[in-house]
């Protein structure tokens, strides 16, 4: 028999890489789930398994136009999050994050839910800050290739604040750092996604830069945690909050633990930066610390583990 004090969620980019994570945890702690994507990046595949589920609904549907429907919570995941995807259509990567985030916005105020914005690190840009604290506003190119996700989501911020502070909308913001594990897109060109797949094919792992700069990798798990805890922290807390992994590797190390995971026998080559590519990256999680009593705690070998055998079965 169902609980009634668990709550009636929408997930939208329900079926995207996190999005599916985060349906498949909320369905195991007994919640309805609304999971709504429009599928431009969002695969079935990553909720076939949930399909079936009696409190599972799925509905296509592109936040870019208004949606109807009676929910208690919102986490907007909406928005292709990989630069091969959201260059494709910049336009509508601004859109996504714009119109998209007026249209949920305007959903929690009518019904009074709760919402949380899946924002991002890129809002930091190409730091001069290291590591990245919330504090920090950023520095970011306007009119750059990748602005249109990075502007994009620094405009969502401004809304769901604004939002807050004239409605009273009861919001939260949470900048996600590079998250890695199974239901990644094989080819959303991300590093570990192209490293791992690359190294599967015993191809050429191709480093941009001299490898030398650095990322955090955040394991899925982990990163779904934090989300849920954020959602399930005081009204009177809205972030934004960094959720990452603070353990920070060279590109390099990277292509090294992957090629040796996977006994590839790929060798490393070297390819142009692309613009506006941060040299650094690392997030701050003091403030989770604090106020969600979180932190990551898969280790960055265990997890490529677990991302290599998802991918080995895609292979």
């Amino acid at each position: 028999m169902k609980n009634f004090k668990n709550k009636r969620i929408l997930v939208t980019g329900g079926a995207g890489f996190l999005g599916s994570h985060l349906c498949e945890r909320l369905l195991g702690e007994g919640h309805e789930v609304l999971c709504v994507d429009n599928f431009y990046t969002g695969r079935r595949a990553n909720i076939a398994h949930l399909i079936g589920n009696p409190y599972l609904e799925v509905l296509r549907h592109d936040i870019c136009f208004p949606l109807y429907v009676e929910v208690d919570e919102i986490y907007n995941l909406a928005c292709p999050a990989s630069p091969i995807h959201y260059q494709f259509d910049p336009v509508q990567t601004t859109k996504t994050s714009v119109h998209g985030s007026i249209n949920m916005l305007g959903l929690a105020k009518r019904v009074k839910a709760k919402i949380l914005q899946a924002s991002t690190s890129e809002v930091y840009g190409d730091p001069q800050v290291h590591p990245q604290p919330e504090s920090y506003w950023g520095h970011v190119n306007p009119i750059g290739h990748r602005s249109c996700y990075d502007e994009g989501k620094r405009c969502a911020e401004t809304l769901f604040f604004d939002y807050h502070r004239q409605h009273k909308l009861r919001i939260k913001v949470t900048r996600i750092f590079n998250t890695y594990g199974p239901r990644m897109h094989p080819n959303d060109g991300r590093v570990v996604s192209n490293f791992i797949m690359q190294a599967l094919r015993n191809e050429d792992i191709t480093v941009y830069g001299d490898g030398k700069q650095t990322r955090s990798f955040c394991y899925v798990d982990d990163l779904i945690d934090g989300l849920i805890r954020l959602m399930n922290s005081p009204d009177d807390f809205t972030g934004p909050i960094n959720l990452g992994n603070p353990v920070e590797f060279t590109i390099l190390e990277l292509a090294d633990k992957v090629i040796r995971l996977t006994s590839s026998k790929s060798r490393i080559v070297f390819a142009a930066l692309p613009q506006d590519d941060p040299k650094q990256r690392q997030p701050d999680i003091g403030l989770a610390k604090r106020m969600l009593g979180w932190k990551p705690k898969v280790p960055l070998e265990d997890g490529l583990k677990k991302a290599i055998e998802y991918f080995k079965g895609l292979e």
